[in-house]
């Protein structure tokens, strides 16, 4: 979290994680196509010829709250391959929340367990809590065959802290849901380490709100009816 007085401005930085061509650049894509025209920043992206990203994207989110403290939400992607570790260490620099994008296809299971692992490397490096970083986790391309089932996925929520969302992010699924609850997980997180409601007057429910005007949608995780 970064906060300029002079500015009234708090930044939000969240990171999209994941194996290569799991889906991290196309839900950025889905969120801004999303976002009205007249509220939307510009997406910038930096792709090679394959459509991997290279470094990462960012599009800017900017909210304004009853206190007049304008909250920035910057969403970042990192590069999958394993080539750009240093890369990912790097664009983790300052997180206040990660999205772990996985590939639901079970030929892609192995990879999965590598990138979280890999993720987890690149927090303590920084020197994050792994346990105290708020983390989702999406299961993407629920469209395509040979996936891993809901019922398992479910256990596996069951079992682990991070709330875990479906999606097909080529088609906008679970996309926003998976966005909010990053969001609201990292919120919460801000809220308790700085106190953020006393000093600003500032409410999750402030945030969410707004963002929920915005895409129409509620948050809702696996399982959830």
């Amino acid at each position: 979290m970064q906060l300029d007085f002079q500015a009234r401005e708090l930044s939000i930085k969240l990171i999209y994680y994941g194996p290569a061509l799991s889906g991290k650049t196309t839900n950025l894509q889905a969120i801004h196509k999303l976002l009205a025209p007249e509220r939307r920043s510009r997406l910038m992206t930096l792709e090679t010829r394959d459509d991997r990203t290279l470094f990462f994207d960012l599009l800017p989110i900017n909210l304004n709250t009853r206190c007049g403290i304008q909250v920035r939400i910057k969403l970042f992607t990192v590069p999958g391959q394993v080539i750009h570790v240093s890369t990912r260490r790097l664009v983790l620099q300052g997180a206040d929340g990660v999205a772990f994008i996985a590939d639901s296809q079970m030929s892609e299971a192995r990879s999965n367990q590598e990138s979280f692992m890999d993720l987890r490397r690149n927090l303590q490096e920084n020197g994050f809590d792994c346990a105290k970083m708020p983390i989702v986790i999406q299961y993407n391309k629920r469209d395509l065959p040979n996936i891993r089932g809901e019922e398992e996925i479910r256990k596996m929520q069951v079992k682990g802290l991070e709330p875990i969302y479906l999606a097909t992010a080529t088609r906008g699924v679970g996309v926003t849901e998976t966005f909010l609850g990053l969001v609201s997980a990292a919120w919460n997180k801000l809220e308790q380490d700085h106190r953020l409601t006393d000093r600003f007057s500032i409410e999750a429910k402030d945030i969410i709100d707004d963002l929920v005007a915005r895409f129409g949608i509620q948050p809702m995780r696996v399982g959830t009816r």
